[in-house]
């Protein structure tokens, strides 16, 4: 028979119940104090950036562009027959005199053509010749009443018709000598060869282009710049031009032509400019640089390190004079040069803004500004 234990005290089972939840408090006092501020924590420094005033004053835009020299007028020379090319008497870079043989092609076609001309030529005179006789017979005899109206009236038909042979057949015999012409390649005018096309003893067609010729006279400079400057064009004119590998030589030119297309693969115009009494120094393919200049215009000047991006477009951050706190800005670029921006609004004169460091900031940030010129 089992014996029943004593019942367990009370306080003895309240007691764990106490431990515990001293346990917990401990626990949670721990906590509280791990999240609140570190004691003896440095204070953080502030971002250290270099600073610009904005100052306007002011500013021409100049722009240079590379173009070449070229003729005013090119004449694209060719044959206009086919044929194969006999001789070539004319290179890359020769002058040549208007009439001047450039090239011919092989003559056995041309030439036989003409003597068979010639041969219908001479058989259609004898023909004529015979009906002369005829006619001149009958004429006779129909004065004296011993022949025919009718015979009369044939002998003139078969004179008509020996007359109408002879003038067709003289017609072939040009015909076939102006082909014969035609073999020959000469120049137009006179000028230089600035390209050929074709070697003797190449078959050609007719209307290839065997040579380029580039005519004496006019000469142009031909620049191939972006569409954004057709938009606003230059003060003046007048463009200064100097020669690429001299700048002592110069001359000036004037717009002749503006292309009304622009090239889709580079997304420039072509534009032609008629060169005013150039130096014998600026010939044909001569590489030589353009400059152009605008009237001046109240801009300022920043490094580029300055440019940030910004929903609206480009902005700069300026820096508040008494508290130092940074702002985020919009401005108006008037155009980029080589390391600088040119700012034609949204800042105002003695502005200060930021041109280095300002990689890290935020609105309302303090800033530490720091001596010497932005990096």
């Amino acid at each position: 028979m089992r014996k029943r234990l004593p019942p367990v005290p009370e306080y003895l089972l309240r007691r764990p119940r106490r431990t515990s939840l001293l346990v917990a408090c401990l626990i949670s006092s721990l906590a509280l104090s791990a999240c609140g501020p570190e004691a003896g924590a440095p204070p953080r420094a502030s971002e250290m950036v270099k600073v610009q005033a904005v100052s306007f004053q002011p500013i021409a835009r100049t722009v240079s562009l590379t173009g070449t020299v070229a003729a005013r007028v090119e004449s694209k020379l060719s044959f206009r027959i086919a044929g194969r090319i006999a001789e070539r008497k004319a290179d890359v870079g020769d002058h040549v005199k208007a009439g001047d043989v450039l090239a011919t092609i092989e003559t056995p076609e041309q030439e036989a053509d003409v003597q068979s001309a010639k041969a219908s030529l001479q058989a259609a005179e004898a023909t004529l010749v015979q009906a002369q006789s005829n006619f001149d017979r009958q004429k006779q005899l129909i004065a004296s009443g011993f022949t025919t109206r009718s015979n009369f009236d044939a002998a003139e038909e078969q004179l008509r018709t020996a007359e109408g042979s002879v003038a067709s057949a003289r017609a072939d015999v040009g015909t076939a000598q102006e082909q014969l012409s035609l073999t020959v390649l000469r120049a137009d005018a006179d000028g230089v060869i600035t390209a050929r096309d074709a070697e003797a003893g190449q078959v050609v067609a007719a209307a290839q282009t065997i040579f380029t010729l580039a005519r004496d006279g006019a000469r142009d400079v031909i620049f191939d710049i972006y569409e954004g400057l057709l938009a606003e064009p230059p003060s003046s004119e007048r463009v200064e031009i100097r020669l690429l590998s001299n700048r002592d030589v110069a001359a000036t030119a004037v717009v002749r032509e503006i292309s009304p297309t622009f090239d889709p693969a580079t997304g420039t115009v072509r534009v032609k400019m008629s060169l005013i009494d150039p130096p014998a120094a600026m010939g044909l393919g001569a590489a030589v640089l353009g400059n152009g200049k605008w009237a001046a215009r109240n801009l300022a000047a920043l490094p580029w390190t300055s440019l940030a991006a910004g929903e609206a477009g480009p902005t700069v951050w300026v820096v508040d004079a008494e508290t130092k706190a940074v702002s985020q800005r919009p401005i108006s670029v008037d155009h980029y040069g080589t390391g600088q921006v040119l700012v034609s609004a949204g800042l105002k004169r003695g502005e200060i803004v930021v041109t280095a460091g300002s990689q890290f900031l935020r609105a309302g940030q303090v800033v530490a500004i720091a001596s010497g010129d932005p990096s």
